[in-house]
């Protein structure tokens, strides 16, 4: 069974929330009301509401480094990982983890990115060359 997620969270601007997710990430905007507004976050939904963003800390481990937890992610394929990559680096998006890979060579080989939201909310974006490897051990 495939589902899509559904996620609502806090954002503080909903303009500076539309021109990240809109104009930097490239997501589609959707329904909207003067409080909140929708995204098709790469074939997903989420719904930014008007508040106080969720609490979060440099507690979990990626490899050497520490990234926020919580924080919500999406996996996409290399090939749409790449250009994504770029345009984040191109619009110099402050990384907390710049895109590297993970794994090289190995079974899980990925790729991924940390970064913020304008209102501090975490995001990782992961890319799989081989898709079948996402839950390789």
């Amino acid at each position: 069974m495939r589902g899509r997620f559904h996620l609502a969270y806090h954002v503080r601007d909903l303009d500076a929330a539309r021109h990240f997710y809109g104009e930097i990430l490239g997501c589609t905007e959707g329904r909207s009301a003067p409080t909140w507004v929708d995204f098709d976050f790469f074939g997903h939904q989420i719904s930014l509401h008007l508040g106080e963003p969720f609490a979060n800390a440099n507690t979990g481990k990626v490899g050497e480094h520490d990234v926020p937890m919580p924080h919500l992610g999406v996996i996409l394929a290399l090939c749409d990982w790449t250009p994504l990559a770029e345009r984040l680096k191109a619009a110099k998006l402050p990384f907390i983890l710049a895109p590297q890979v993970r794994f090289k060579g190995a079974p899980g080989e990925q790729w991924t990115m940390f970064f913020r939201d304008p209102s501090g909310n975490p995001i990782e974006i992961k890319g799989f060359a081989d898709e079948s490897e996402i839950f390789t051990p």
